[in-house]
């Protein structure tokens, strides 16, 4: 998927996945994030817990023995009331894996984008303070991150293997909930709101920024544009209880999620997303891979183009026979017509679907370019009639349709070799190999920099401690 404007500088493609280094780490290879808001009940006992937890079970660093821990534990205080700082800042000073982040403003999604865009971690995560997700789940969550087959993971408790504990209200409010973002955003995976998701850190570089929400719709944002992006989600089968304590406002969070739901199918709808800018790099999926005289890409145009060329021959032809029989038009003046509309009608899906074409950029160009393809199909497909006339003269209708269906076809050859060569270049490649030649953005480079600053911005208002 690509929109026709060049990705921004340094963000040209994520670079390609690699298993992370094993041994000893100098900064931890996790970052658990746990945002609260009021959570002084809970949050000190919750976060030993899951502290011990991964002392004894995360294979990476060496924690007891003198040597860096290969996690990190991050409290993310969304302006609580209560005593939730003083006991996020007691376990900060008390386990060298625990940190306290406090914002003044609330907002689930905001906590995350923060001290996400902070993290010098990895491979990042993040859990709901009562932990109702066995933390069993939690070492097949990651690993798949950080041996590189995954780009995000999430927990799943819709999946036919989860066990989970909850109230009937609660059971239909999210499963109908994930039945609308399957018919509304086509997404594929299983289960959004479950409080139990990681991401590699370079992945959020490029995907924080497009997410715009700020509370409980943050995940189902960032999952729903990372899959439109082709980025590989790894779903882990949990085991969860419900806590009956929980804060959450459903009717206002429901709310707010439909709003949401609105606004992010709209823009991908009008293709206002530049979800280029999370593209791998060539060779990084297999099916990319090259075949010994096939340019990279072309079996996937291909087929694209076959489905949008069988429909569009069918839409052609019912046109065609509409004028030709409906209107009682002539033969040559029913085949310009009928071949217009399906060709621009054509254009606009090969564009879209075949070429992976998004936003309204040289959108007017592309179909000028397209009836300049059209008009060498109507002199194929004209100069076929004009032959068969002087041949045979009067024919019968399906014996025009049989010529007009031979016509098209080589029509069809030479337009997808023109839409290919000159009408959708793919010019990421031009933009790639220009990045390469100035040292930016070579798909064997994995860089764990600082997070984008553009998706920091909302750090300002926090205070690390």
């Amino acid at each position: 998927m690509r929109s026709d404007s060049p990705p921004a500088a340094g963000l040209q493609t994520l670079p390609a996945r690699e298993h992370l280094p094993a041994g000893p780490v100098g900064t931890p290879v996790l970052d658990v994030v746990v945002p609260v808001h009021n959570e002084e009940k809970d949050l000190d006992g919750c976060v030993r817990r899951l502290h011990d937890h991964l002392t004894r079970t995360f294979p990476y660093g060496s924690a007891g023995r003198g040597l860096p821990s290969g996690f990190r534990i991050t409290i993310a205080d969304n302006a609580s009331t209560d005593r939730t700082p003083q006991i996020a800042a007691r376990l900060d000073a008390e386990l060298p894996e625990v940190r306290a982040y406090r914002l003044e403003q609330k907002g689930r999604g905001r906590a995350l984008r923060t001290v996400w865009a902070a993290s010098d971690a990895p491979v990042l995560a993040y859990m709901d303070v009562d932990l109702s997700t066995d933390l069993n789940a939690l070492l097949p969550l990651v690993a798949p991150l950080i041996s590189g087959h995954s780009d995000l993971a999430i927990g799943s408790r819709l999946a036919r293997s989860s066990r989970v504990v909850r109230g009937p209200r609660r059971e239909f409010i999210s499963r109908t909930y994930n039945l609308i973002l399957r018919g509304s955003l086509a997404a594929r995976f299983s289960d959004a709101q479950c409080g139990f998701k990681a991401i590699r850190r370079d992945v959020a570089e490029r995907l924080l920024p497009m997410v715009e929400d700020s509370g409980w719709f943050f995940d189902t944002e960032l999952l729903v544009l990372a899959e439109r992006a082709g980025l590989r989600i790894h779903e882990v089968p949990v085991d969860w209880v419900d806590d009956p304590d929980s804060t959450v406002h459903i009717v206002r969070t429901a709310t707010d999620d439909l709003k949401g739901v609105w606004r992010v199918g709209r823009a991908l709808a009008v293709g206002a997303l530049p979800l280029d800018r999370l593209a791998r790099p060539f060779g990084d999926d297999p099916r990319d891979g090259q075949l010994a005289g096939v340019p990279g890409g072309l079996a996937r145009q291909l087929v694209g183009f076959c489905v949008v060329g069988v429909l569009s021959t069918l839409f052609y032809l019912a046109l065609y026979s509409l004028v030709r029989t409906g209107f009682g038009a002539g033969a040559q003046f029913a085949n310009a017509a009928a071949l217009l509309v399906s060709a621009l009608a054509n254009t606009a899906a090969n564009r879209r679907l075949t070429f992976g074409v998004r936003g309204r950029s040289r959108a007017v160009r592309h179909q000028a370019q397209g009836l300049v393809v059209f008009a060498i199909g109507l002199a194929l497909t004209s100069g076929s009639l004009a032959a068969l006339d002087a041949a045979a003269g009067e024919v019968a209708h399906a014996t025009e349709l049989t010529v007009l269906i031979a016509a098209n076809l080589a029509a069809t050859v030479v337009r997808f070799l023109l839409f290919r060569i000159w009408v959708f270049p793919d010019r990421r490649e031009e933009s790639r190999d220009q990045s390469y030649a100035s040292g930016e953005g070579h798909p064997t480079d994995l860089s764990y920099a600082n997070a984008n600053a553009n998706a920091n911005s909302d750090s300002n208002s926090g205070t690390h401690r």
